[in-house]
């Protein structure tokens, strides 16, 4: 048992709510333990620059960790991005653009936003499984409009953290287990089992292969229930409408 009371393979309680915000083309508010992001998705009728006229949009992100997300207040970011949320910004906006047919979206931009209201490990995780929620609202939103004759994505997103102890493996790790963990990666996949991306370092020792593949295994365990969970949050016609683009 973990310092939570949770089973090895088991994630923490997770919930997401879609249409969270008002005004946004897609929202979602992803909690998993006590690690909330609230997702944003708005839709710019244009594309960055190097992409003009080349028929195709673009998915992009920003990431920001709120003042009081913490035990302790976060300088807010006046000046600049800083380095680590402009690497997490990074990952979101590059892993969401994995699932998406950019042609098929045509000359708009979707812009996303991740805000961390409250942090106990695994945000950049949560970021990017509710970023995709708010995504596919935002594209349905669209096809409702008639701004889109499909819905451009060409399977499901999601992330989670896993971790490994001597030679105990941990799946979606609270900031305590984080923070003491001998291996600590992050892994981004689809459903149907496709590495977007793998971040993981050791602290100490190096891991070996067969180490490896069992923390990916274990992340696809974590992927598949996060999945499920998205599909509930969206609903049977976002969800037809996905099935029908895969």
């Amino acid at each position: 048992m973990r310092i939570d009371g949770r089973n090895l393979n088991e994630l923490r309680r997770i919930k997401i709510t879609r249409s969270y915000l008002k005004f946004p083309e897609g929202s979602a508010l992803i909690e998993l333990g006590d690690t909330r992001v609230i997702c944003t998705a708005s839709v710019e009728e244009k594309v960055p620059h190097f992409l003009y006229g080349r028929g195709q949009g673009w998915v992009t992100a920003e990431y920001a960790m709120l003042p009081r997300s913490t035990d302790v207040r976060i300088t807010r970011e006046r000046g600049g991005v800083n380095a680590r949320s402009l690497e997490i910004q990074r990952l979101v906006g590059r892993s969401l653009r994995a699932v998406v047919d950019l042609q098929a979206l045509g000359e708009k931009t979707i812009r996303i936003d991740c805000d961390v209201i409250q942090a106990d490990g695994g945000t950049r995780t949560a970021a990017i499984s509710g970023a995709y929620v708010a995504l596919a609202e935002a594209f349905y939103n669209l096809m409702q409009n008639e701004q889109l004759n499909c819905l451009p994505l060409n399977d499901y997103l999601a992330a989670i953290s896993v971790g490994l102890f001597d030679q105990t493996y941990l799946l979606d790790l609270s900031f305590a287990e984080d923070s003491q963990a001998a291996v600590d990666m992050n892994i981004v996949m689809t459903a149907a089992g496709k590495l977007v991306e793998v971040q993981g370092s050791a602290e100490g020792n190096p891991f070996s292969r067969e180490q490896l593949d069992k923390m990916l295994d274990l992340a696809a365990l974590g992927v598949g229930e996060i999945t499920a969970k998205q599909k509930e949050a969206l609903g049977p016609a976002i969800v037809q409408y996905i099935a029908a683009s895969t």
